[in-house]
């Protein structure tokens, strides 16, 4: 009996998910990726939200409210057949155990229909559009985008989440006094209260997950409170030591390609007589020794626009050459934005030049304007190493709350919060 309970729970699992494909070679990853070089400009966001632009709102919604929007762009110059599906994670993105009926309403396989072709671009593509389906809990999703009928051959995966406020939210002052460590840092200290959710065992059941400038790659789990006063259903966190600082950094920057008739600033040229056109930035240096300078930027994240012709679908891909004017360093060098989803992998690592002495490296953009930055990989040198970081930089973080629900066995999102540090 135990053997058969032990097989009806693995077929439950693997029909509606699976790692690894034998037709295709892809590997589904629980992460925002693209798996194939002509998928690009992927962008999954909230139409109501705090940004001027939607586009630059967070991908996450309250419960009831759909209005995320999944967009992309594929460089052939055919409509394919994708479709959309919806897996459930827990708060540290690994896949939960519910099954698609336990979060989503009916079905989980939606066709894409809502599509655009390019118009007189020397790169073809088409643009493809869809709004998020509803789910039936709160909490951490992955949407997943495949072609035809073949779940295995996936192109592309986005996370988003969904909250249900049932934790309430105390922002409390910050603790910094004078010194480097707060020179160079921010701190965040706030109070959660989780009397009306009905929470057991807070301490263990309940995880807060901080984003910055909705990045993946420094994200911080699993923050555990500084205190618990059971007596009001209250948890505190408060960042004491230097180990629980968030790097300031320092603000991003950016290149404005909205046209490659009259470029804008940071580009110091375009070639348009190549197909497609190469625009040559210019050259970058280390920022790690120069004082804070203010200026407005976008926290990394980029606006997909074309002022050459007032038609978003007749925007061209260009080849940007980035160069960062620099001595060899003890580590490998990234160029890192929304844009690249935040990834530090073979396609965003910059190749160094003897002969001008600099990094350098090209990415594949649709016109624009692109917030952007160098950072390091190494065992001997900070990330922020060609950038600096300072306590005044302008940040905007994300306070994600789980509680670990005994029914059902998954994290829900029962509290999500925004804080705008240095806003201005």
């Amino acid at each position: 009996m135990r053997l058969l309970v032990i097989l009806a729970t693995l077929s439950a699992c693997t029909a509606t998910y699976q790692p690894t494909t034998e037709s295709t070679g892809k590997v589904l990853e629980l992460t925002d990726k693209a798996y194939e070089p002509e998928i690009k400009t992927v962008r999954l966001y909230n139409l109501e939200g705090i940004a001027a632009r939607p586009d630059l709102n967070p991908a996450v919604a309250r419960m009831g409210n759909w209005t995320l929007v999944l967009e992309f762009d594929d460089l052939r110059n055919q409509r394919d057949n994708y479709y959309l599906r919806i897996v459930h994670c827990n708060h540290n993105w690994g896949r939960s155990m519910l099954l698609d009926l336990d979060y989503m309403p009916e079905y989980n396989e939606y066709p894409i229909t809502d599509f655009e072709f390019s118009l007189d671009t020397q790169i073809p593509y088409v643009h493809y559009r869809i709004r998020l389906p509803a789910v039936k809990l709160p909490g951490n999703y992955v949407a997943v985008v495949y072609r035809g009928s073949d779940r295995n051959d996936v192109v592309l995966s986005r996370r988003f989440m969904v909250f249900d406020p049932q934790f309430t939210f105390l922002r409390e002052g910050s603790l910094i006094g004078p010194g480097t460590l707060a020179e160079r840092n921010q701190q965040i200290n706030f109070k959660i209260n989780y009397k009306n959710a009905g929470v057991i065992n807070p301490m263990e059941t309940i995880n807060v997950t901080v984003r910055q400038n909705q990045r993946w790659d420094n994200l911080t789990e699993q923050v555990k409170p500084s205190f618990l006063r059971e007596n009001l259903s209250e948890l505190e966190y408060r960042f004491f030591s230097a180990d629980r600082f968030f790097k300031g950094g320092n603000e991003f920057r950016f290149f404005d390609l909205r046209s490659l008739i009259y470029p804008g600033r940071n580009v110091a040229r375009v070639d348009r007589t190549t197909k497609p056109p190469k625009a040559y930035l210019e050259p970058d240096q280390s920022r790690a020794g120069d004082v804070y300078s203010q200026y407005l930027d976008y926290n990394g994240s980029y606006i997909p626009d074309n002022l050459d012709v007032r038609n978003t679908n007749a925007a061209n891909y260009i080849d940007v050459n980035f160069t960062l004017l620099s001595e060899p360093v003890n580590g490998e060098v990234y160029i890192s934005g929304a844009f690249t989803d935040w990834r530090l992998d073979a396609s965003t690592r910059m190749y160094y030049d003897s002969t001008h002495q600099a990094y350098k490296t090209n990415y594949l953009l649709r016109q624009g304007w692109y917030d952007y930055q160098y950072l390091v990989k190494s065992t001997t040198l900070p990330p922020y190493h060609f950038e600096g970081t300072h306590y005044e930089t302008e940040n905007l973080y994300e306070i994600f709350v789980y509680y670990r629900a005994f029914q059902p066995q998954a994290d829900l999102l029962l509290g999500y919060f925004l804080l705008g540090e240095n806003k201005r």
